[in-house]
């Protein structure tokens, strides 16, 4: 077994308690999925509508173990450069200029093979997230909306997460120590291909259902009146079922229970709703559509 999930996280209900302690409300099978995707030292493809807390997950896992986290956001566009390492060339430059200056000021001639090895060495190397996480252990590799990046940097992930290692040419192999917990996330804007997911266990998250959200509410915010959490987890449950362009996601739950706290409402009535609606809705067609139904929309 992975020594990371040794001791308090030595099984499912063992890392559901720990992720408890983070604030973070895990069921069996997400505690379950977590568990094996250590144990096994297998990325974990966590799929979902913005805001089940997917990013979340990696985040409290990162905590409970004591590891850094690395975030590799994804992007349209985004190449191995991005994600592995590069070179500083403006500090390259200025090693190089001064190379030239010592040399010249003792009349000294240059040799290229040792001023090409001082320029590509570990000085000069700008680790990215996963070189990063490969280098540092323990570590959390969050590979964050790899939907957003395209078939070539999938299949160059793929290779990567297989391995646990990198090769720099300049440099040699670079192998972890410790593979890291790695969590990747997607929104489902487009279809990961299969050779990814078969690497990784498979996780859906969904949305939680009210009772659970209830208690995500007051695991976050302890302050929050009974009433008020239950009137949030309440609407924000119609709202995500109200076919809006960006349902609220438990992120917006949070903030709009805070934002009703700090208006000093204790319950969710119309004229608190419509005054902090910017916290849980961020489309304005979605803010007027709502407002014209807050009444039907506000949880008893």
């Amino acid at each position: 077994m992975n020594g990371a999930v040794t001791g308090a996280h030595s099984s499912p209900a063992a890392l559901a308690a720990a992720l408890r302690t983070t604030g973070y409300l895990a069921d069996e099978g997400l505690a379950t999925s977590a568990f094996l995707a250590m144990s096994m030292n297998r990325p974990l493809f966590c799929e979902g509508e913005p805001g089940t807390g997917k990013t979340a997950l990696a985040q409290a896992l990162a905590q409970i173990l004591g590891a850094e986290l690395i975030r590799l956001q994804c992007h349209d566009g985004i190449d191995a450069a991005q994600a592995l390492y590069d070179w500083d060339f403006p500090r390259q430059l200025l090693h190089l200029r001064a190379l030239e200056a010592t040399a010249s000021l003792g009349g000294e001639r240059l040799n290229a093979d040792t001023v090409e090895a001082s320029l590509y060495s570990e000085r000069f190397l700008l680790a990215r997230p996963i070189l990063r996480a490969l280098q540092n252990s323990p570590s959390v590799l969050l590979v964050d909306e790899v939907d957003r990046a395209d078939d070539e940097f999938e299949a160059f992930l793929l290779e990567v997460l297989t391995e646990h290692a990198v090769t720099i040419p300049e440099l040699g192999e670079v192998r972890a120590a410790t593979p890291p917990v790695v969590v990747l996330t997607s929104n489902r804007t487009r279809e990961v291909h299969d050779a990814l997911k078969r690497r990784c266990l498979y996780l859906w998250l969904d949305h939680p259902d009210v009772a659970r959200e209830i208690e995500i509410l007051h695991s976050r915010l302890p302050g929050l009146p009974d009433r008020l959490a239950a009137q949030v987890a309440g609407t924000v449950r119609n709202l995500r079922q109200a076919e809006l362009l960006k349902p609220p996601g438990v992120a917006e739950s949070l903030d709009w229970a805070r934002a009703l706290q700090l208006v000093g409402a204790r319950t969710l009535d119309v004229d608190a709703a419509a005054a902090t609606l910017g916290a849980v809705l961020k489309y304005r067609e979605d803010a007027d559509r709502v407002r014209n139904q807050l009444d039907a929309l506000l949880a008893s």
